[in-house]
């Protein structure tokens, strides 16, 4: 009686345990890059009750009485898979996808997290929501040396990135196939001076026999000035 008593207990705490690890899944269902959880059971040692007997001349062989002892908590297994992208609108807030974790330090204790939810604070660093400062290589003239040693990810206030001129421009899309050779088509595409002022240059395509050219000039002047000329591919209708 108080063996099947104490195996039924023991499901009882085993059994509390996992609505435990259920309920703080549940309670951080809007946590920021948390992982859930799960139990893992495994049954206690059996009790022998009686043994085997190997099979005579006239009888066969008896298996074995076993009585089992209740269940065990085995473990607690932590569920590593990516979770789903979803955008916050927050330039500072950061996934991590695929294995790795983000390096945090607060005084001379680091952590690590998985959760990207960051924010700068006065001094222009990126901390997380309990103060810990994010760790990273910072970059020279554009080169980042992945094994040197990290430090503060910071973002002097304030900077800004100095403006650098167009030297080279794409433009894509069709233009009508039935156009006569000699005939042209006018685009007109807004470009920025030094000093922001929006100007709008003319693009002049112009079929000939072996496809088409293209100019451009600026519409500050009296007259077009060609200043680009390509022969793209004919286009298809």
């Amino acid at each position: 009686m108080l063996r099947s008593l104490y195996s039924g207990i023991s499901g009882l705490r085993s059994h509390q345990t996992m609505l435990d690890v259920t309920g703080n899944n549940i309670a951080n269902v809007n946590t920021t890059g948390y992982k859930a959880t799960a139990v893992q059971f495994q049954d206690t040692l059996s009790q022998l009750t009686q043994g085997a007997t190997a099979p005579g001349a006239n009888n066969g062989g008896g298996n074995p009485a076993q009585v089992g002892l209740g269940v065990l908590v085995s473990g607690i297994t932590t569920n590593f898979t990516q979770g789903s992208a979803q955008s916050t609108g927050r330039a500072t807030d950061m996934m991590i996808s695929g294995d790795g974790y983000f390096v945090t330090k607060q005084g001379t204790q680091t952590t690590y997290t998985r959760a990207g939810a960051f924010d700068l604070d006065a001094e222009g660093r990126l901390v997380t929501t309990d103060g810990k400062i994010v760790q990273g290589w910072t970059g020279v003239n554009g080169v980042i040396n992945t094994g040197g040693a990290v430090g503060n990810v910071q973002l002097p206030d304030g900077a800004i990135a100095p403006a650098v001129a167009t030297s080279q421009a794409t433009v894509g899309g069709n233009l009508p196939s039935e156009t006569a050779v000699g005939g042209t088509v006018v685009r007109d595409m807004d470009v920025y001076d030094a000093n922001g002022v929006a100007t709008v240059v003319p693009l002049t395509f112009t079929r000939t026999a072996g496809g088409w050219t293209a100019s451009a000039g600026d519409s500050r002047l009296t007259s077009p000035s060609p200043t680009a000329s390509r022969t793209p591919p004919t286009p298809t209708p």
